[in-house]
């Protein structure tokens, strides 16, 4: 693993108080987009993806500052852009003003092919006018310096690392000629992603890779070994282009959450996949499934949001990680905890 170089010391503000010795994980809410607050115990922050654009923007960064202030934070000093899909970089300039970002990192250029595909160009455009000169493009096996929590580079720019970490390697029998899918050619195919480990604890986002690149990740040896939480790959693996059994079934995470819509991600089948994880102890989901019925939903208790998108008050899901080998998930919308044990 290399460590990535261009990262220069810096003052930044810390919520030392909010962070109490523990890495504490917000999944916010912005119906159906990315964007999760990783605060480590120092206090040193980042965001993964930044939300959607146009009039959702001043929705999704509400969400984000009201994150930050439930944690203590005056800003943040990482944005992680894992691709540049409106929904996960469209946010970027709004979450700005509310975040002041000092560093940016990024899967590198857009591909030009896919500039004109829903505005995809301004969106870059616009993401490139906060980032430029404080910006790091990533590769499969770099490692972002985030104090004493790990944060491991595992896929990039159509890549994924070559070498397993978290104690993977070993082959994997959920690999299966039948469940392979053809190349994906979206810009979804591009995503970095990241593991990040602390004391036993591991954290799976890798925004929405794709089916085949999952695959490269887990065929034919899972190279993440076991992770404790996973947030489901493309919301809920929305329209099945996400979701490869091969790494869902090998990482055998936990937890799950479903940063999903109310009509976007967690379908019936996508579901049923992941209740068949060996060891699952929970799935949590941002959003009731509108799509599907009450037996492809999980408890209702674990469920931040439950209205439409017209009636939504965009609660987040927290994630505290003790020293001491546990971890709690709790529900923003109702103060519902569930502690884990770490395995």
């Amino acid at each position: 693993m290399k460590l990535l170089t261009t990262i220069v010391a810096a003052a930044v503000v810390l919520g030392q108080t909010a962070s109490a010795g523990k890495l504490r994980i917000y999944v916010v809410d912005v119906e159906g987009g990315g964007a999760t607050l990783v605060i480590a115990p120092s206090g040193r922050s980042m965001l993964i993806d930044s939300g959607s654009p146009g009039a959702a923007a001043e929705r999704d960064s509400k969400r984000i500052a009201d994150a930050m202030q439930a944690a203590g934070l005056a800003k943040i000093d990482y944005l992680f852009t894992t691709h540049y899909d409106g929904d996960h970089v469209g946010g970027a300039p709004a979450a700005n003003a509310v975040a002041h970002f000092d560093r940016f990192f990024d899967h590198g250029e857009m591909d030009p092919k896919w500039e004109q595909n829903a505005n995809g160009r301004a969106r870059y455009d616009a993401y490139l006018e906060i980032a430029l000169h404080k910006r790091t493009v990533t590769n499969a096996g770099d490692r972002i310096p985030f104090d004493d929590v790990r944060v491991d580079v595992v896929a990039s720019h159509g890549s994924v690392i070559a070498k397993p970490l978290n104690g993977g390697g070993a082959k994997n029998p959920f690999c299966s000629p039948a469940d392979a899918k053809p190349p994906n050619t979206t810009e979804n195919s591009q995503c970095t992603g990241v593991l990040v480990s602390y004391r036993g604890f591991t954290f799976l986002d890798v925004g929405d890779l794709t089916w085949d690149k999952e695959t490269d990740l887990a065929c034919p040896v899972n190279k993440l070994g076991r992770v404790s939480l996973l947030l489901a790959t493309h919301h809920g693996f929305f329209n099945d282009q996400s979701g490869a059994p091969a790494l869902l079934w090998a990482i055998q995470p936990q937890v799950v959450i479903a940063n999903n819509g109310p009509r976007k991600g967690m379908a019936a089948a996508a579901y049923e996949r992941i209740q068949k994880v060996q060891g699952l102890e929970g799935l949590w989901q941002s959003h009731l499934s509108l799509a599907t019925d009450t037996a492809h939903n999980t408890d209702e208790s674990m469920i931040a949001n439950t209205e439409a998108s017209t009636d939504c008050k965009g609660h987040w899901i927290r994630v505290d990680v003790e020293s001491n080998r546990q971890f709690t998930v709790t529900n923003g919308r109702n103060n519902f905890s569930r502690t884990y044990r770490l395995r």
